[in-house]
């Protein structure tokens, strides 16, 4: 699994300034320090506490997140924290560790929607910087979230570069009916994901095969068939791109 990454140095020094503006939150500055320290075991210690005594704190959530090894995990509980507490002391942080983590997995599309919904709801995030020095190639219209609005934005497809030699494809779906393939190809183009739509005879039946990113090794297009059967609920898998 992908682990989202993690430099709590760079945390450190972005929200030590700010922990008195969220006093009514739990102060988990000192266990960051622990990780950071490479104490990650300590910290998992007082985590568990934490998390009994303070089931419903965004900051005990954020720490969690943090601590979490699975990426697609990780990512869930830092949704939660925007989604649920937005003006919490971490959300901002939250925001950017959602868009580290499809970067990191080169997942461009989806990783600027979050990008873009960093600038939207924390125009004064330090995050903002650090994120577009990665220099993410493709851009996004700006969307105006509410607190109300799905974490999931619209951005542009993600095209593949045209100068990498591609391997591997995923394949979310076959049908006979073509409306039904291309809602597919649409769903997931609005969600960010490249997709393609090609045909195949089968004893005589014409099947509308859906493919989902392009892949130069086997081991990315895992990573990417993870997210894509957990965030569609569906059962696809790696194949051969056809030359």
């Amino acid at each position: 699994m992908k682990k989202l990454p993690i430099n709590i140095f760079l945390l450190l020094v972005l929200l030590l300034s700010s922990v008195n503006l969220f006093s009514q939150e739990v102060n988990i500055v000192p266990y960051l320090k622990q990780i950071d320290n490479g104490q990650k075991i300590q910290a998992m210690a007082q985590l568990v506490k934490l998390k009994d005594d303070y089931p419903d704190d965004p900051s005990v959530m954020f720490l969690e997140g943090v601590l979490t090894q699975n990426g697609q995990d990780a990512v869930a509980i830092y949704n939660k924290i925007i989604n649920e507490h937005p003006k919490s002391r971490y959300a901002d942080a939250s925001v950017f560790r959602i868009y580290s983590y499809y970067y990191s997995l080169g997942l461009y599309g989806t990783a600027n929607s979050f990008l873009n919904r960093l600038k939207n709801d924390y125009p004064n995030s330090p995050y903002i910087k650090i994120a577009e020095q990665r220099n993410v190639s493709i851009t996004q219209p700006e969307v105006e979230p509410t607190p109300a609005q799905s974490v999931v934005q619209k951005p542009e497809p993600q095209q593949p570069k045209s100068n990498i030699e591609y391997k591997y494809t995923i394949q979310v779906g076959a049908f006979t009916n073509s409306n039904n393939s291309n809602n597919l190809k649409a769903k997931f183009e609005s969600a960010g994901f490249y997709s393609s739509i090609s045909e195949k005879n089968v004893a005589g039946t014409i099947f509308h095969i859906v493919f989902v990113g392009k892949f130069e090794t086997k081991e990315s297009a895992k990573k990417a068939l993870d997210i894509i059967n957990r965030q569609f609920n569906l059962d696809a898998r790696v194949t051969t791109l056809n030359k």
